[in-house]
């Protein structure tokens, strides 16, 4: 079988040609023009296509040109690595969440309140800052407050408060552990043996693929489960949290559901400011409680990694 190299390459140039107009269209929608955001794995672009007769099975050197365009595109305006910068962080996932709880109130004003209603008690529950602490800055449990003296006796304190708190709650550092004898005043249960694990985990585990990526551990200072997702702790309340708030929010602003003789559902919303007071209460109510159960789970994990000792009958049987 004779290969038409001019006929392969006319056609390429038509997929070429096709991504273009393709692309075009998208990149009208987004900011700048420039195929921001327009990624090489993006469904979309595929189905496009489609749209416009060209696949993988019917028109395959239409579809490499196609592909070939595309992976430019992304190349040069990090379509791509759009998605990773925008998602590489566990409450930019989590805004997601919140966002569907949230965006059918109409007022900006009283949607952000909604929104840190659900936010506020899952990120406390994270342990990147403590609101019962305010004397400190907020400073969690277990952990030395950024700008104090390295070496000093106590490094519970500080002096740039208004830095510690841009670290806490604008950046979301909690800090390093203090040394262990400091971090058992915090934490009263806390042993030898859980702080020398957690230290190892912090600083030598490298997680997932030995990237350092995302790690986890059955034991933070707290003797409970945490994740760490590019630094920042991410715990069971903090998630129960953020997905009871914003589910609570979202059911708390239906007023009704029917379906249409088809079995479609429609769904009916308060209106206006009814909608956006019942979903701010929804959402927080919501938050609290996940938190609540998130930190029962907690509990019961906690009592179960905890060494088991015979009881005093036993001793008592053993020595007769």
């Amino acid at each position: 079988m004779k290969l038409n190299i001019k006929g392969l390459y006319q056609d390429l140039k038509k997929g070429v040609k096709i991504a273009d107009e393709v692309q075009r269209k998208t990149s009208a929608n987004i900011e700048g023009g420039l195929g921001y955001g327009q990624s090489i794995f993006d469904p979309r672009f595929k189905q496009s296509l489609s749209q416009a007769g060209v696949s993988a099975r019917t028109t395959p050197a239409q579809f490499v040109g196609a592909y070939t365009s595309r992976l430019l595109v992304d190349a040069a305006n990090d379509g791509s690595r759009t998605y990773w910068w925008r998602y590489n962080h566990p409450l930019a996932v989590a805004q997601k969440g919140v966002e569907y709880g949230v965006n059918p109130i109409k007022s900006p004003t009283a949607r952000a309140l909604a929104g840190l209603g659900i936010a506020a008690p899952a990120i406390a529950a994270s342990g990147t800052y403590d609101l019962l602490n305010p004397g400190e800055m907020f400073r969690p449990k277990g952990y030395a407050q950024k700008y104090s003296e390295v070496g000093a006796e106590d490094r519970r304190e500080t002096s740039q408060p208004a830095q510690e708190l841009i670290e806490r709650f604008f950046m979301g550092r909690t800090g390093a552990p203090l040394k262990y004898e400091t971090a058992k005043q915090d934490i009263p249960d806390l042993t030898p043996g859980r702080y020398a694990n957690y230290q190892n985990f912090l600083y030598n585990e490298k997680g997932l693929l030995d990237l350092g990526i995302i790690k986890g551990t059955g034991e933070n200072l707290q003797g409970v489960p945490e994740v760490r997702a590019l630094g920042f702790p991410v715990t069971i309340p903090m998630a129960t949290g953020f997905t009871a708030g914003s589910i609570a929010a979202r059911q708390a602003m239906v007023k009704n559901r029917t379906k249409t003789p088809l079995g479609k559902t429609v769904t009916q919303m308060y209106p206006g400011r009814e909608r956006s007071i019942r979903g701010m209460i929804g959402g927080t109510v919501g938050s609290l409680a996940g938190v609540a159960f998130g930190n029962m789970l907690n509990a019961a994990i906690a009592t179960a990694n905890r060494p088991q000792l015979p009881a005093t009958s036993e001793y008592t049987e053993d020595l007769g």
